[in-house]
């Protein structure tokens, strides 16, 4: 798994291996879940296809709260299992993406009143806690902390001294969500997948006796019929508006989207070194601040959504949501014009209407039809793998054969033989590159080399580079501005305005790598634009999503 060349998918090669050869399994979904099914098929000698409508984690994988952790919410719900099982997969992230996947700390404030936990609840609290680490939290190999006020300002200086007592920290994980999805994805290739993103699947395909066999693909203006023993359904919450079944057939999964958004403020307007727990007047949900590089994402919300799954936005009520939960926490004025992006998506929760989504229990749930169609849905970022393995172990059912499941140790691409704590010690570029692409940084660097203009920052405000966006094009399978922008990078999210101003640039760049004509990447530059300003526009309120 350490390469002495970088990993290239020629897109004409993936594309003819699509639609001219007969695999064991194709997996329609290029989210979490649908990649790591692919990656677990291929590593058990399978033949595999994964294609993705849009493009890898373009859905709820880019959207999550970024978080690799237990959920201290579900034992509350009396869901120890998930918990347990939770922390366990958590380790194993830790450990196959080492590069993507670190320690984060979170902190709970205690207030004498108006907080998240007051001195009645803190008791409590604390076996709650205690539990959380007996559970699995010890493997992370540090045990929650009980903090003084001055403790929980030094994590958080602008937290309002106002009734704080102390605090509890805890520890958990988090992950640049779009990445840990691409590298599942390339890592599935690299064992033989053949992977292909802005790839719809229009129609299942049945053979003489109604079984599955396949399905129409819309690719690069062109149609392609993929054929496998095997299909399986992982697109989330789009099972709401199209889950494969046969006209007339009874849909046995009832998928509840739920929607979640997130802000992003510069972080010296909070200025916290963890995940910060925050109280929401007048509601039960708990909201959290945590620092990503050079911004602090608040979030999140946990409400039922109807509208289209393709057009999901943070509307200005639920900013000025957000912003007050914040702003009764923290002793600085935040406003709607601080906010420099903001992401919203919906979680694919399994069961019926009725009842808070937040209560809902985070399981998931795997269905065979009559016809041999797989579906698998819900779920959570943490469990990805271990859905994967369930849901391989049921393919295999149909394909008549046994192997044994090798992903619980698995190196992710760029994973084996990275060494965080050496690498990011000394900050800087290294450092940069190390956190995105692990022992694959090192590819990154020799496009920069012999090209120092290459080292000139893509987004102002941000370390990416213009020679990590040709890498995204010629390594990572980047086809569009939107492709760059917003995932191989997250600078939509962390500098949404100074990202259009970079579409141009990285249009250039993708017309060079790709030899794609002036017009296409004209329009795409101006639909990058016009597609922030008009999250921008929605998020403060001058129009109505």
């Amino acid at each position: 798994m350490t390469l002495t060349a970088p990993l290239r998918l020629e897109r004409a090669e993936q594309l003819a291996q699509l639609g001219g050869e007969k695999f064991d399994l194709l997996v329609i979904g290029g989210g979490i879940t649908g990649s790591y099914v692919a990656l677990d098929a291929s590593l058990r000698g399978y033949r595999v296809a994964l294609i993705e409508k849009d493009d890898f984690a373009s859905g709820t994988s880019s959207k999550s709260s970024k978080m690799v952790h237990g959920g201290l919410r579900y034992i509350e719900q009396g869901n120890l299992g998930l918990v347990r099982h939770s922390l366990l997969e958590r380790q194993r992230l830790r450990r196959n993406a080492r590069h993507l996947v670190h320690r984060l700390p979170f902190l709970f404030p205690v207030m004498e009143r108006e907080g998240v936990f007051d001195k009645k609840l803190a008791k409590a609290f604390n076996s709650l806690l205690w539990t959380y680490d007996f559970a699995g939290g010890w493997r992370e190999g540090i045990l929650h902390q009980k903090l003084s006020k001055a403790e929980v300002l030094s994590h958080c200086p602008t937290f309002r001294e106002d009734h704080l007592m102390g605090g509890f920290m805890y520890f958990d994980a988090r992950v640049d969500d779009a990445r840990l999805t691409l590298t599942v994805a390339r890592t599935a290739a690299f064992h033989g997948a053949t992977v292909v993103n802005h790839c719809k699947a229009v129609s299942l395909t049945r053979n003489e006796n109604g079984k599955v066999d396949g399905a129409i693909t819309q690719v690069d203006g062109k149609e392609i019929r993929v054929q496998a023993r095997s299909v399986v359904m992982a697109t989330g919450v789009w099972l709401r508006d199209w889950d494969g079944r046969k006209h007339g057939q009874e849909a046995r999964l009832h998928v509840r989207p739920a929607k979640g958004v997130h802000v992003a403020i510069p972080w010296l307007k909070i200025r916290n070194d963890c995940t910060v727990t925050i109280p929401v007047p007048g509601r039960s949900r708990r909201a959290t601040i945590t620092r990503w590089g050079n911004v602090s994402y608040l979030g999140t919300t946990d409400e039922d959504y109807e509208g289209s799954l393709d057009d999901v936005h943070c509307t200005r009520k639920e900013l000025d949501f957000l912003l007050e939960g914040a702003r009764s926490a923290l002793k600085t004025d935040l406003q709607p014009e601080d906010v420099v992006g903001s992401i919203a998506g919906c979680r694919p929760l399994v069961g019926p209407a009725g009842g808070k989504t937040v209560e809902m229990k985070r399981n998931h749930e795997i269905h065979v039809a009559e016809d041999g169609l797989v579906t698998i849905v819900g779920g959570k970022l943490t469990t990805s793998r271990h859905m994967a393995e369930q849901t391989v172990d049921t393919v295999e059912k149909q394909l008549g054969r046994r192997k044994p499941c090798s992903t619980k140790s698995a190196f992710l691409l760029g994973a084996a033989g990275y060494d965080s704590q050496a690498i990011t010690a000394t900050g800087g570029l290294s450092a940069h590159l190390g956190e995105r692409y692990g022992t694959e940084a090192r590819f990154v660097s020799d496009i920069m080399q012999p090209h120092p203009a290459l080292l000139k920052p893509i987004v102002e405000g941000l370390a990416y580079t213009e020679a990590e966006v040709v890498y995204a094009v010629r390594h990572e399978m980047a086809r569009t501005v939107e492709d760059v922008l917003s995932r191989r990078m997250r600078a939509r999210l962390m500098a949404r305005d100074a990202s259009a101003l970079a579409a141009a640039r990285v249009g250039e760049i993708l017309q060079a790598e790709l030899q794609l004509n002036a017009n296409d990447i004209s329009e795409q530059v101006a639909a990058y634009r016009h597609s922030v300003e008009r999250e921008k526009s929605i998020l403060m309120g001058d129009i109505q999503c």
